[in-house]
């Protein structure tokens, strides 16, 4: 049986153990039988170009009343105030019961025309005939001079009726054609898909040629324009791209499609206007005049090296990143300059292709072994 003092003496030795293996574990997390896993960011050589905010808005390209191009009563009124158009869509229909019989004059008009000059066709080809048969007899006894000229008289009367008559054909054809254009102008089509954002007329109403329909806006083709000062011009050359944001927060890119030559005196400002690079991918998603941040360069870019700004450790007033190199974390001290979205100019300690570490670099030690997803030779390519 154990004495109290032998069992004393084995917990002594047991705390002692534990109380070594605890200090140990760091040291072993450090060993190569440990590495720590963690997640890393590559240091990269990066154009930079300095920019001013400048507010400017969405305007459609297309926007404007939609006319009548014929009058007539208001038969039906199709869409309503914020629906949603597409191109050839009847908008209205105008009461096609005087226009339709006009219509229907006309085509009785190219019939009697197309008789009349059947007629006279007939009429100069008789005439004709007969002038031949007349020239026939020169040198007989009963040819007559007279009569020949006479004939020829008759038959040049009956080209200029014939002329007469096709001319007619022509001009009641025409006038049938412009009732057909008329009748088929009763409907009123949209110009461009678009949203219906405000009607000018009623059913019943009477629509002079070119009374005002309504108004359609054409929310799927939006522009950026902003009012640019004069001195920031010149680096806004067609094609560019430039950083655009959202309202809502959202950034992306936009293109220099043209800038207005005609300067604002009072502000001294140019309309300058930009093509978003992506599309709204949900109708009514972008609304004409909503405000919209626009990024003007306004100097020349140049070569920074950046680090993402997750691998900056701030630790009494210093910056450290850790580097990864042969499969050790390496603390560095760095310097550091503009921020360039989600990273960092670096002024001095790193250089490109530097491995850095931006996820669990606030549990790893210098020196510590360290592994990550793609790391050469560790056989966890991704």
């Amino acid at each position: 049986m154990m004495t109290v003092s032998g069992l004393k003496r084995v917990m002594g030795v047991a705390t002692v153990a534990a109380v070594a293996m605890l200090f140990a574990a760091p040291a072993l997390a450090q060993g190569k039988g440990f590495p720590a896993l963690v997640d890393v960011d590559t240091v990269i050589s990066q154009p930079l170009s300095q920019t001013m905010p400048v507010i400017g808005r969405f305007v459609a390209r297309e926007r404007g009343v939609v006319s009548s191009l014929t009058a007539g009563p208001v038969a039906a009124v199709e869409v309503e105030v914020g629906e949603r158009v597409e191109a050839g869509q009847v908008l209205i229909r105008l009461d096609d019961a005087v226009i339709t019989q006009e219509r229907n004059l006309e085509a009785a008009a190219v019939k009697q025309s197309r008789a009349e000059l059947s007629t006279a066709k007939e009429a100069l080809g008789l005439a004709l005939q007969e002038q031949k048969r007349l020239e026939r007899l020169k040198g007989s006894a009963a040819f007559s001079q007279a009569r020949l000229d006479d004939k020829k008289k008759e038959v040049a009367r009956l080209r200029s009726e014939q002329a007469e008559a096709e001319a007619a054909v022509a001009k009641s054809q025409a006038s049938l054609a412009l009732a057909e254009i008329d009748l088929k102008r009763t409907r009123v089509l949209a110009p461009f898909n678009g949203v219906v954002i405000e009607r000018h007329t009623e059913r019943g109403a009477y629509l002079s040629a070119g009374g005002n329909v309504v108004t359609l806006l054409n929310d799927e083709d939006m522009e950026v324009e902003a009012d640019v000062p004069a001195n920031r011009i010149a680096g806004l050359t067609p094609g560019r791209l430039v950083e655009i944001e959202l309202v809502a927060g959202e950034n992306q890119q936009a293109i220099v499609r043209a800038v207005v030559p005609d300067e604002n005196v009072l502000t001294r400002t140019r309309a300058v206007r930009f093509t978003p690079a992506a599309k709204a991918t949900e109708p009514g998603a972008l609304a004409a005049g909503q405000s919209v941040t626009v990024f003007i360069p306004v100097g020349t870019a140049r070569e920074i090296v950046s680090v993402h700004k997750d691998a900056v450790l701030p630790q009494g007033g210093r910056n450290r990143v850790y580097v990864v190199r042969n499969g050790v974390a390496e603390i560095r001290e760095i310097t550091y300059g503009e921020a360039v979205g989600d990273r960092l100019e670096v002024l001095s300690g790193l250089e490109p292709g530097d491995v850095t570490v931006i996820r669990g670099n606030e549990r790893i030690q210098p020196g510590q072994e360290v592994t990550y997803q793609g790391m050469p030779g560790n056989g966890t390519g991704g």
